[in-house]
């Protein structure tokens, strides 16, 4: 055999022997490679599945600390609160209120549930609740306890008033709606409500939506302010919505053009709506308002009691203190000076309004 064909032949058994090698080592590399992605995916599995069970852990845990309880509350829970079986009993484009048994604690309550898209995420939320959660007067609806969900919504948690609010007591126009002491322990109480927001605490809170359907009534026909500082706990686009609405109603004062400018002297003016409606039996908005009074809403209201005696408006054999015979009529004096307040408290510049201080000596004034 030549020594050319020999080295052809090696050459061709080398060049076999590589190729044959190179492919065993390719597909020892490739079974390696899907080994290991097996196996990646195996632990990334279980991965997932530790990181499931610590969240659903952590999960369980932040429900119960996301539920923030107060004095009067301690006895909430969270379980207890979403499994209640509940009954809408208002709505609004923020909200829902729902009068709700909650079964561990055997009491009803109020629930309000605030929707995700309405509510703020301010990281000084906690200061918010925290202050409304530690407000207690008499006079105002306490918070019992609050509720962050997951996805953003709020739940609050208040005493449930079987009376109703002041709107249909005054809308049902019974006899005791006609009642002079009733109508001024009313507005006495609501004004002392009032003044704690503004000057009893070391944050004042101002209102910003009070009006007669906020005011609660509890045993004795004591009036209770509910939904004090709720605007706080909305996003800006919620809080204006909630303004338009007041607005709509006849409760907002001439200056007020955004939510964020509430002040002291825009719930005097809400409050001075409320007396006038006290006194004249009648809803804020009229049916067939004049031009004038689509800028000045109260202006029917007055004329509501100017356009009759009052005398004949309230007579003074109903308007007694109590039904006893020691008690004495109420005078035409008393009436005109408590609509005088009213007017005043509803004074288009905000300068002139009193405040809730004068407000409540006026009223300790007109009850001698």
């Amino acid at each position: 055999m030549s020594l050319e064909l020999k080295s052809s032949l090696r050459l061709k058994l080398i060049i076999g022997l590589t190729s044959a090698t190179v492919l065993i080592i390719l597909f020892v590399i490739v079974i390696i490679f899907f080994i290991y992605l097996r196996r990646r995916r195996r632990d990334k599995k279980d991965d997932e599945d530790d990181i499931e069970n610590i969240e659903e852990k952590l999960g369980d845990e932040a429900k119960e600390e996301d539920l923030v309880t107060f004095h009067g509350g301690q006895d909430l829970t969270i379980t207890d609160i979403l499994d209640a079986p509940g009954e809408v009993i208002g709505k609004s484009n923020y909200g829902t209120l729902y009068k709700a048994f909650l079964q561990e604690s055997n009491c009803v309550r109020l629930l309000r549930f605030l929707r995700p898209v309405c509510t703020t995420r301010d990281k000084d939320l906690v200061d918010v609740i925290q202050l409304l959660g530690g407000v207690r007067h008499p006079c105002l609806v306490p918070l019992l306890g609050f509720y962050a969900g997951p996805r953003g919504e709020k739940l609050l948690v208040h005493p449930f008033f079987r009376r109703g609010n002041l709107a249909q007591f005054i809308k049902d126009g019974t006899a005791e709606s006609h009642k002079w002491t009733l109508i001024h322990s009313i507005s006495t109480g609501i004004a002392k409500g009032l003044d704690h927001l503004h000057t009893g605490l070391l944050k004042p809170i101002v209102h910003g939506n009070l009006k007669s359907k906020n005011i609660l009534l509890a045993r004795n026909s004591q009036p209770c302010i509910s939904d004090f500082g709720l605007h706080l706990l909305l996003n800006p686009t919620a809080a204006q919505e909630m303004l338009e609405a007041s607005a709509a109603e006849g409760y907002k004062a001439p200056e007020l053009i955004k939510m964020k400018d509430a002040s002291e002297e825009t719930d005097i003016y809400s409050f001075g709506v409320i007396l006038l409606e006290l006194l004249s039996g009648k809803e804020p908005v009229s049916d067939n308002p004049t031009p004038d009074e689509n800028f000045y809403l109260p202006t029917f209201m007055r004329n509501a009691v100017l356009d009759r005696r009052i005398s004949d408006l309230y007579h003074p054999d109903i308007l007694v203190s109590n039904s006893s015979d020691t008690e004495k009529p109420v005078t035409e004096e008393c009436i005109l000076k408590f609509f005088q307040l009213a007017m005043a408290c509803c004074s288009p510049s905000a300068s002139l309004r009193p405040t809730i201080k004068e407000i409540l000596w006026k009223l300790e004034e007109i009850g001698r």
